[in-house]
């Protein structure tokens, strides 16, 4: 058997493995995962990820096949910076849902990987606007890419950086509170996939109790009204500009009480009756119908 071939099926069976891991059940996914190679977005192997005990150790090799599970890869140790674990982008990019002609804004685009499976959704007919604050990582997305026609890549801050309106916006760093550009920058029915992160949401000992430190939550927009519904937990990299200390406060205690996964609304005031909400913070609230 070639290479590529070989290559080509076990492709196909970790995308089988990472749908069945985050139990999402989409053709159009699985093939997007099968199809985008991901060593082409990870640099030159052998690679470093994380074994026994959360050591990170490098790859036997750089054969691309240690690539293929589902695990995050390492892209910049001293910012603790990974290509993030598939399953769990698997989960959140089904839950958007992205739809073939879409416009997709990808918050924190990093080397592109996550971008390119998305570009794969949104189809020839669609487009995705990948951006990236950190000049270095743009310009490997940039350059791994360059033959996606319908990825564009901007440099600059993902909070405040013009955007034409969206169908889907995939914010892939934590926050501790949506930004006005991306509520404002959604269309009818756009959907906004949100990682909401405590101070501890990232970098911290106990995995038990991720709960406890952040959410993904999906928002979608119906007219000037937001509904809300919990995804999952998450533990996933600061966003720069993103975050401010009274909302990661009212974050902080609202996890605390736990029900987050009864939130079906958010709304752009604070006046919204407290046995209503479970988030509170300056000028926001996340609620219960």
């Amino acid at each position: 058997m070639e290479r590529e071939q070989e290559l080509a099926i076990i492709r196909r069976a970790y995308a089988k493995q990472i749908l069945a891991e985050a139990q999402v059940d989409n053709s159009r996914l699985e093939q997007a995962f099968a199809e985008v190679h991901r060593e082409d977005f990870l640099g030159p192997g052998p690679w470093v990820i994380p074994r026994w005990f959360g050591e990170y150790v490098p790859t036997p090799s750089a054969d691309p096949v240690y690539l293929y599970i589902d695990n995050v890869v390492q892209i910049i140790a001293e910012r603790h910076l990974n290509n993030g674990q598939p399953s769990g982008h698997a989960k959140w990019i089904a839950s958007a849902p992205i739809r073939p002609g879409d416009h997709v804004v990808h918050i924190g685009t990093g080397t592109g990987y996550y971008t390119a499976i998305m570009s794969h959704l949104a189809g020839p007919s669609g487009k995705v606007t990948g951006i990236e604050v950190d000049t270095r990582l743009a310009t490997r997305a940039k350059k791994n890419l360059s033959s996606y026609s319908n990825v564009r890549i901007v440099e600059g801050d993902g909070t405040t950086a013009p955007f034409d309106q969206a169908d889907v916006i995939y914010v892939n760093a934590g926050v501790t509170r949506p930004a006005d550009q991306w509520l404002d920058g959604l269309r009818e029915g756009g959907r906004l996939i949100l990682p909401l992160t405590t101070i501890k949401g990232f970098m911290a000992d106990d995995d038990t109790k991720v709960h406890l430190r952040g959410a993904m939550f999906r928002i979608e927009r119906r007219a000037s009204e937001f509904s809300a519904q919990w995804i999952s937990p998450v533990a996933i990299i600061p966003c720069d500009g993103a975050r401010d200390e009274t909302s990661e406060a009212a974050l902080a205690e609202a996890f605390k009480k736990g029900d987050c996964k009864r939130v079906t609304r958010l709304y752009r005031n604070a006046d919204i009756p407290d046995d209503r909400c479970w988030l509170r913070a300056s000028g926001w609230c996340l609620a219960y119908d």
